[in-house]
């Protein structure tokens, strides 16, 4: 693989059901947890049997500055308030030069927070806002590849 096709940690390219939302700097929370239950055997003292049960996703976390795109956000949050429509979500990693290098699709997309930046005349950092989302499971082929 040639240097420059790795993922750099400042671009990731997040699309709703085909709605491009934009580029992101930051993505926090890409992962799952199986759930492991303990059953002792009886007659069996040496050992515990652990078995899978359920999967646990954890919460997406999207971080960038306030950009226009902001205001496309903004309106597919505010839809989703009035009633939950199944969605998926493709969040994209991106080399320096805008290509793919890495996909994850995230099923039954729900957002759960939209945090806006800190005003003030003594904040010099750039305005920031953060999407968290809840999703019920990765799809597709190709997903974290």
């Amino acid at each position: 693989m040639p240097e420059d096709d790795i993922a750099v940690g400042v671009c990731f390219v997040v699309s709703i059901d085909d709605v491009n939302l934009g580029a992101f700097n930051s993505c926090e929370g890409l992962g799952a947890e199986i759930e492991i239950e303990q059953r002792r055997e009886g007659g069996n003292n040496t050992m515990i049997w652990h078995l899978p049960t359920r999967v646990k996703y954890s919460n997406v976390k999207l971080t960038r500055p306030i950009r226009a795109e902001s205001a496309k956000l903004m309106q597919w949050f505010i839809a989703s308030v009035g009633g939950h429509k199944q969605c998926t979500a493709t969040i994209e990693a991106r080399t320096l030069h805008g290509d793919k290098v890495a996909s994850w699709g995230l099923l039954d997309v729900i957002p759960v927070r939209w945090t806006g930046p800190s005003l003030g005349p003594d904040n010099l950092k750039p305005a920031m806002e953060t999407l968290e989302l809840a999703h019920h499971g990765f799809f597709g082929p190709g997903t974290g590849s």
